[in-house]
């Protein structure tokens, strides 16, 4: 005879921490790194406004993340059929409301830090500040959630990508220079290939929910292409940065970083289900890899 066990729940910290899905947290560090390294090239790097556009940045990651948390679950887009890492409003642990005040609260914390960094670089920061909130507000919230109607790649390859990578430049130098913006299409490129492995795991409970991803919308195929694509792109990105002149050599180390692409890429083609959470930790792996790499090979001359 054998008796079920059943896992205890985590403590209430234990289960906070895991709802702002700290392995997420790298697309918010990533463009944050970069766009200092722009600024570092350009002579204009300042510690203080650097760590408080980090700060700033994770809150707001955090943010939409607790968001996220709470409106897929009273959307029925998280239930118990979920194939991904578990989350804390669909296990119970903590309650959608409890979750939603979290976020709102990242988000005014993230308002404060805007503050400082508008009296740094001026008021179009404010500006930016304001659409990112709205924005990862609406990612999943609102009345016309981006994520629900096939935009959330988008969203991610604007947001975490060129307004995060520009944004964080515009801080430190009080203007965005060409370098800024390409640099943050890599950036962004890398974001969209986890949304896309993670669109491709939940394409069941997705279409259940009525959630329109463009996997949803294009199918499974479509998924797999998107990430092929964008790995491509962020490998293109360094040198034709190299070969326009807008840096030195040393930025192509980053492709160094792209044999971290091959077993989460191996995983996507031949995989589904539950098992593609391992191409999702391993995309988030190069992710952090390739933004390190890339930010050094940005400040260097």
């Amino acid at each position: 005879m054998t008796t079920a066990v059943s896992s205890a729940p985590p403590s209430s910290i234990a289960a906070w921490a895991l709802a702002t899905r700290p392995r997420t947290l790298v697309a918010g560090f990533v463009p944050v790194a970069v766009g200092s390294a722009v600024a570092w090239r350009e002579g204009r790097f300042s510690l203080l406004p650097a760590l408080g556009a980090l700060v700033g940045a994770l809150l707001i990651q955090i943010g939409t993340n607790l968001f996220n948390d709470a409106y897929d679950f009273k959307r029925g887009a998280d239930t118990g059929d979920r194939l991904g890492p578990p989350r804390a409003t669909q296990k119970g642990w903590l309650t959608p409301d409890a979750v939603m005040r979290g976020a709102i609260v990242c988000f005014a914390l993230a308002f404060l830090v805007g503050l400082y960094l508008v009296s740094v670089a001026g008021w179009p920061l404010l500006v930016v500040g304001i659409v990112s909130l709205i924005a990862g507000y609406a990612y999943t919230g609102g009345p016309f959630p981006l994520a629900y109607h096939g935009l959330g790649d988008v969203f991610v390859l604007v947001f975490f990508g060129l307004v995060a990578v520009g944004g964080t430049s515009f801080v430190l130098t009080q203007s965005v220079s060409p370098l800024a913006l390409l640099a943050g299409v890599p950036v962004g490129a890398l974001g969209v290939a986890l949304l896309a492995v993670n669109n491709v795991r939940d394409v069941k409970t997705d279409t259940a929910a009525n959630k329109r991803t463009l996997v949803v919308r294009l199918g499974v195929g479509f998924g797999k292409a998107e990430y092929v694509s964008m790995l491509v792109l962020s490998a293109v990105m360094p040198v034709a940065l190299w070969a326009s002149g807008l840096t030195s050599i040393w930025v192509l180390g980053t492709l160094a970083s792209l044999v971290f692409a091959v077993p989460p890429l191996r995983i996507l083609m031949k995989e589904s289900g539950q098992v593609l959470n391992q191409a999702l930790a391993g995309t988030a792996k190069l992710q952090l890899v390739y933004g390190l790499l890339f930010a050094l090979g940005l400040g260097h001359s």
